[in-house]
């Protein structure tokens, strides 16, 4: 699956929660947020898009700010919908999710358990998506 296919499909399944989603899929949405989420950060911090208070330390958002806070937050539920999906394609309950939000080592176990290899053939959340992806040899 190519970067572009990936981003594709987390779009197009936006807030699907079921199902399974391949590790490139996964993966190649991780370097999309982290690619999306330095860009937002820069321009909101070369323009002044966000500036903190000098006594309260609260920050104040200007236009390129607001802009990076909407897309960020556009983006947070494809992005626990494809890692639920990706904990269904280990076999693991999309509730393994919320142990992401225990602090220091929850976000470990779950960037442990998406990098792990997704279980082969159909699963009880579905059919395997590297199958299903793979067209017939002619």
């Amino acid at each position: 699956m190519s970067f572009v296919d990936a981003i594709k499909s987390v779009f197009s399944k936006y807030a699907t929660f079921s199902g399974r989603a391949r590790r490139s899929e996964f993966w190649y949405w991780a370097l999309f947020n982290l690619l999306v989420g330095a860009v937002l950060g820069a321009l909101a911090g070369a323009t002044g898009g966000i500036q903190f208070d000098q006594v309260t330390g609260m920050p104040s958002y200007g236009a390129t700010g607001v802009i990076a806070n909407l897309v960020s937050l556009a983006l947070v539920i494809p992005s626990i919908a494809v890692t639920v999906r990706r904990l269904h394609d280990t076999d693991r309950s999309g509730f393994w999710w919320f142990i992401g939000l225990v602090p220091f080592v929850g976000w470990i176990v779950v960037v442990v358990f998406c990098a792990l290899e997704g279980t082969r053939g159909q699963n009880r959340f579905g059919a395997d998506p590297k199958a299903v992806e793979q067209p017939a040899a002619v």
